[in-house]
């Protein structure tokens, strides 16, 4: 497994900068992001696509670094019932699958969508609830005439650019949020489709994470290290379904750095379960606590990480 940091971190930083600290704290690849909502700060495709000398460039900076590029990342909503903003996240993905391409990187990282609940709607519309009986409906629209043959047509174009992963992030607020969603994707558009699993977003589910990467197994196409912490007041009264800011303090649950949400004992188990399912890629840490600087919560992270990865091959059992 190898180390990772999704850079938009250090968004702030010129990249070269950027590369400069990461490959300082004893890092191995890089997430970069390339468009959509993660911007374009340390990756434009528009101006790397067909231009060679530009590509040396960049990826010169990386090996003077000693980095690899684990993913290219560009989440959006590419299903967005508003055609001009659809049409947007759309470009951004596949503008990144074909530099993806070009820099011979194996996966991009995006969501799968959200679509509106009917052909007249210009906002999205997650469903989370069996009933009213409208939300069935809105349920049939959403996967069968919007998100599957969207999904079906885009796995056939990465695939003709020799891509074989597109890691869709279990969001919620999009339709693939768990598990059984994205499997069901999956199964309607190949094996190209593959999970970006990070246990925060599951964590405040009530998901066992290694009983999810179980169920997942060979579907697992790429890993955030982001946790997740429960407010021992509010959480009680109020649940998990919390529509307030991150920032707010009477919040159910809020993003954290890794171990401030759940201790080592569980990444450990976290980790080795991503290796008995076949997972041995990278591991990109995913900074969005609003308690830490950037900065601060990353190097905490990156700490944090050294001692819980595996990197080294099992090797042969001379014990048995």
């Amino acid at each position: 497994m190898k180390l990772s940091v999704f850079s938009v971190v250090l968004g702030g930083l010129p990249f070269e900068e950027a590369c400069r600290f990461l490959s300082g704290q004893g890092v191995d690849a890089v997430e970069i992001g390339c468009g959509g909502n993660p911007g374009k700060q340390h990756c434009d495709p528009k101006a790397l696509l067909g231009n060679k000398a530009a590509k040396k460039e960049f990826l010169s900076i990386l090996s003077d670094n000693n980095l690899s590029i684990a993913a290219l990342s560009c989440h959006g909503n590419p299903v967005h019932p508003d055609p001009k903003v659809a049409r947007a996240f759309h470009e951004d993905f596949e503008d990144a699958v074909r530099l993806a391409a070009e820099l011979q990187v194996d996966r991009v990282v995006t969501f799968s969508g959200c679509p509106g609940g009917s052909r007249e709607d210009r906002m999205p519309n997650w469903v989370t609830c069996a009933w009213p009986d409208d939300f069935q409906e809105i349920l049939s629209y959403q996967w069968d005439d919007v998100l599957i043959p969207y999904w079906q047509k885009e796995a056939e174009f990465v695939k003709s650019q020799g891509i074989n992963k597109v890691a869709l992030e279990m969001h919620p607020g999009f339709c693939v949020y768990n598990p059984e969603t994205l499997l069901r994707l999956r199964d309607a558009a190949g094996e190209v489709i593959g999970a970006n699993l990070d246990p925060s977003h599951l964590f405040w589910q009530g998901i066992d994470t290694t009983r999810a990467i179980r169920a997942l197994g060979k579907a697992i196409h790429f890993f955030h290290a982001k946790d997740t912490s429960f407010d021992p007041t509010n959480n009680p009264v109020n649940g998990v379904l919390d529509y307030k800011h991150y920032g707010h303090p009477g919040r159910s649950w809020v993003f954290r750095t890794v171990g401030y949400g759940h201790d080592q004992l569980t990444w450990n188990r976290i980790i080795s379960a991503l290796r008995q399912a076949g997972y041995d890629g990278p591991i990109s840490i995913e900074h969005e606590d609003a308690l830490m600087s950037g900065k601060e919560g990353l190097t905490k992270a990156i700490h944090f990480l050294k001692d819980v990865l595996i990197k080294e091959s099992a090797g042969e059992m001379y014990w048995a």
